[in-house]
């Protein structure tokens, strides 16, 4: 049996948080172990900072490289992390979504992160089915097509916005056709006006519905997702401008959202369904997934993507691990090389009498103040990298991504911290083989 296995077990059973801390300790106690038996007796300390100083130029090249390595790993696990949490963010609001049978990544990127695709559309009568379904608290159409300037166009209902935004941070909800409600990040103001431009993009007609024209009711709070540069409309709306009616039977004109006449119901590419309870959005889930629809969980498919971003980030990480040991092993060879332009110095020592195991001492602790140094350092730009990207990240896909530091950075840094220290133990063996006669002649 595993003698590490009580241990295990042990840890197993700690809170998160402190199974977090016991791992790091671990990692790191090899390194602690190695430099109390190194140091024991002895304080070289004073001599090694006269050597970082004396070769500080050389000392800072070295601590620059480690710091490198070290921040391609950390700047990569914050990075895909931030990334992973943002799309779940952005996806949350969207518990189940209808649509016509296809491509469920296509509707996922259409319906949740509105991405212009060309899907068909779901007519009135399934519409109604769904809306009237058992345990159905929200049956939200989902109409895009149209834009403004770089904002997209969607039309839905009051319900929807509620759904999406909880509260707004300005004005009011649509409660006529030719209201619109923003998202947190356009830049539009309350009671501005605008018309539509048919399509999205490069692709956009700007004067297809010039007799169009919106007037901003109200600012939605901030989601984090692509919905904060949205202009959402009431959906009848969106019909209206596309001459295809507004899916109320006559006696019932100017109102806005739900109830809609079947027979008169211009079809939409994606319904937002959301349960009053969690369970009952499996039955219709199951319920939906038909010939004629296509019912899927925004967080499944998500998941899937977020898999395989975990297969890629594995690669990605075992190349950053191979860096890290490229770097290391040139850093342990310039080391080698390095202990050459004060080994006069330390045969000056040897020959006065010092110990070899203080020599080893002063050697061994020059080199791991240059990789804890860097380590640190690495630390610093693997965060500032990581926290650049995700702004970059975050203004091209409008998906809110935070990059911040968990501790599985701090494990890597561990990890690769106590290796090298380790592996610093051959630069002081190799001092103390050389002649000390040789190196004084030198």
């Amino acid at each position: 049996m595993n003698p590490l296995h009580p241990l295990y077990r042990a840890i197993e059973w700690m809170p998160v948080a402190a199974q977090d801390v016991v791992v790091f300790l671990i990692l790191l106690l090899p390194a602690v172990a190695i430099g109390g038996l190194v140091l024991w007796g002895y304080r070289p300390f004073a001599l090694v900072r006269a050597m970082l100083w004396r070769f500080r130029w050389t000392s800072a090249l070295f601590v620059v490289l480690i710091a490198v390595s070290v921040s391609v790993g950390v700047g990569l696990i914050a990075q895909e992390r931030g990334l992973r949490q943002g799309t779940a963010r952005a996806a949350a609001p969207f518990d189940l979504v209808v649509a016509a049978p296809g491509s469920e990544i296509t509707m996922l990127f259409a319906a949740v992160y509105l991405q212009p695709s060309d899907v068909p559309l779901l007519s009135g009568a399934i519409y109604e089915e769904v809306a009237n379904a058992p345990d159905v608290s929200l049956a939200a159409p989902i109409a895009y097509g149209d834009s403004f300037e770089t904002y997209p166009i969607v039309g839905s209902t009051a319900e929807f916005v509620g759904h999406l935004s909880r509260e707004l941070t300005e004005g009011a909800m649509f409660t006529a056709h030719e209201e619109a409600v923003i998202g947190a990040r356009v830049e539009l103001e309350i009671g501005a006006e605008f018309s539509p431009a048919h399509g999205v993009g490069d692709a956009a007609e700007h004067g297809a519905h010039a007799d169009v024209h919106y007037r901003v009711a109200g600012r939605m709070a901030p989601t984090g997702s692509p919905w904060d540069r949205a202009i959402i409309v009431p959906v009848e709306a969106v019909w209206e401008a596309h001459d295809l009616g507004d899916g109320h039977s006559p006696e019932d004109a100017g109102q806005l959202g739900p109830p809609f006449d079947p027979e008169r119901f211009p079809g939409t590419p994606a319904i937002l369904v959301s349960a009053e309870e969690l369970y009952a959005n499996y039955a219709l889930r199951a319920r939906f997934t038909t010939a004629e629809t296509m019912a899927f969980f925004p967080g499944s498919v998500l998941a899937g993507l977020h898999s395989l971003m975990g297969d890629v980030r594995q690669v990605m990480s075992i190349m950053a691990v191979i860096t890290q040991i490229l770097v290391t092993a040139g850093v342990l060879t310039g080391l080698v090389i390095l202990t050459r332009l004060f080994a006069r110095r330390l045969a000056l020592l040897r020959a006065l009498g010092a110990p070899r195991r203080f020599v080893f001492a002063v050697v061994w602790s020059y080199a791991a103040t240059l990789i804890v140094l860097g380590a640190g350092l690495g630390v610093v730009f693997g965060y500032a990298a990581a926290a650049i990207i995700a702004r970059i990240v975050s203004a091209r896909t409008d998906i809110l991504v935070n990059a911040t530091l968990g501790w599985p950075e701090f494990h890597l840094v561990a990890g690769f911290t106590t290796v090298t220290i380790l592996l610093a133990l051959v630069p002081a063996f190799i001092v103390l083989s050389r002649p000390v006669a040789a190196d004084l002649r030198s």
